[in-house]
């Protein structure tokens, strides 16, 4: 009986520890951009105290204020001149340009890469592993292949950031009815969060 009352004790206390955690480090990393800011502007010098999570709320201003500014004409025309300023760069270009194609493709509406949540067998055959579509296949690598091939990102656990990019043929996937937040919640959770409501795979479906 002590090891049940036990064991439920944690499961209130843990979770809500490790979010309080995890936000309380967001919220500080965040408030050091107030360094930015002269002295004179900063709340502890305007107010005579801090507020916690400040820096959340300029790093959203920031990000409006940059957003409204590149969404215009001439917004636009300043970044082609500075993105023209940094191709120039070896690395520096081959950093920004990637990091700016990734994220061009997860938050555009459009884009259909990390749009599909796949399964394939790997690392052997009758062993799946879940992954997303991320975009087909190159030009160069489709040439070497006698099937039509998708580029794949297999996620590692419980780190979903690193991972493993592959060619795989299509034929030779299968697509889930799951979205992307369903199974990064998976992975994350070493397989524990399964949603056993979701649909099963549906073999008679693969990616187009």
């Amino acid at each position: 009986m002590l090891r049940k009352y036990l064991v439920a004790g944690l499961l209130v206390w843990v979770p809500l520890g490790i979010t309080f955690v995890v936000i309380k480090f967001m919220l500080e990393l965040m408030d050091r951009l107030l360094l930015l800011l002269p002295v004179e502007w900063r709340p502890e010098t305007v107010l005579g105290f801090t507020i916690p999570g400040f820096g959340l709320v300029l790093a959203i201003a920031i990000l409006l204020i940059t957003g409204a500014i590149g969404a215009n004409l001439l917004g636009r025309s300043v970044l082609r001149v500075w993105e023209s300023f940094l191709a120039r760069i070896p690395l520096v270009r081959t950093v920004y340009l990637s990091t700016k194609q990734i994220m061009s493709s997860l938050l555009s509406t459009g884009s259909q890469s990390f749009r599909k949540v796949l399964l394939i067998e790997y690392p052997r055959k009758g062993i799946w592993t879940v992954c997303f579509q991320t975009s087909a296949a190159a030009t160069e690598i489709q040439a070497q292949l006698d099937k039509e091939a998708i580029m794949v990102f297999v996620p590692t656990t419980p780190n979903p950031t690193s991972g493993f990019v592959m060619a795989v043929a299509v034929e030779d996937t299968r697509e889930l009815d799951m979205d992307i937040e369903t199974a990064l919640k998976l992975i994350m959770s070493l397989g524990i969060a399964a949603n056993t409501d979701s649909p099963g795979v549906d073999s008679s479906k693969t990616t187009p």
